[in-house]
């Protein structure tokens, strides 16, 4: 287990990586044998970092949803990170490539909480009682550590993922507001397009069989710590869409079909 000092060593060094726009070494790289549980302790300080310069946490991401994403990662359950207002991007919003770190885009449903949220059985039905509507919206992720080492090509692991913050950058959410019960949100698709080509496309069922499981998922898991999620909170569910990559020039457009008569769109471009 890592140490209290090694944990906020990790956590600054995954912050000032962040704001000084240069990739960090891998955490596992210096600390081979940290666990998961590490990696969130890690993850913890580094949003107590984030919340004791002015931000505000405003929701929660869960990621590796999907079988094959698992497989790769060698891990059997989702992860987890937080998200903070200064990470709230609008729709439509032209972006800087060079603002973020190795940026990619992933396509998602977005859970905003109208109630609270917690205990360690907490079903499907449940975060559909709680939620008081479903979004589309993008995540953009980054890696404050690097994916692949360019100096001898280790790849990073879920632990170090986890520490950095599972990934997360950046939440876009659509200006079409779903009731969670007025639509089957397993078959909620969306298709991706980059400078006017389609790249990807996905329906939300890919999410765990159904996106609520994801939030169900982590609300169990908060319980277990003696945490909930909390009314107001944004909580992205889960992307069915593979990564997208960014680069300076490109200009993309999301769109959402939850229902025959009910879709939504947006473009996000980066300089």
């Amino acid at each position: 287990m890592l140490s209290d000092a090694e944990v906020l060593t990790e956590a600054r060094l995954l912050d000032a990586a962040e704001l000084g726009r240069q990739q960090l070494r891998q955490t596992t790289s210096v600390h081979p044998a940290m666990t998961i549980d590490d990696a969130y302790r890690v993850q913890a300080a580094w949003r107590a970092i984030n919340e004791a310069r002015g931000e505000r946490v405003v929701g929660h991401k869960i990621g590796l949803t999907s079988m094959a994403m698992q497989r790769v990662m060698n891990i059997s359950t989702p992860d987890s990170g937080f998200l903070t207002d200064r990470m709230v991007i609008a729709p439509g919003a032209e972006l800087s490539a060079a603002t973020f770190l190795d940026p990619m885009l992933e396509m998602e449903l977005a859970f905003v909480l109208g109630d609270d949220l917690a205990g360690i059985d907490v079903t499907v039905d449940d975060v559909l009682d709680a939620t008081d509507h479903v979004v589309g919206a993008v995540e953009l992720i980054a890696a404050r550590t690097y994916r692949r080492d360019p100096d001898t090509g280790r790849t990073r692991t879920i632990v170090d993922t986890i520490a950095d913050n599972a990934a997360d950058a950046g939440v876009v959410s659509g200006r079409t507001l779903v009731a969670p019960r007025g639509v089957d949100l397993r078959w909620v698709s969306g298709v991706a397009r980059r400078n006017g080509v389609v790249e990807e496309s996905g329906v939300a069922a890919a999410v765990l069989e159904h996106p609520a499981n994801g939030v169900a998922w982590l609300a169990r898991r908060y319980a277990e710590q003696g945490l909930a999620l909390a009314a107001g909170d944004l909580v992205l569910a889960g992307s069915f869409t593979r990564p997208l990559t960014v680069a300076a020039g490109d200009s993309f457009h999301f769109e959402w079909r939850f229902a025959d008569s009910i879709h939504d769109s947006f473009p996000l471009h980066f300089a």
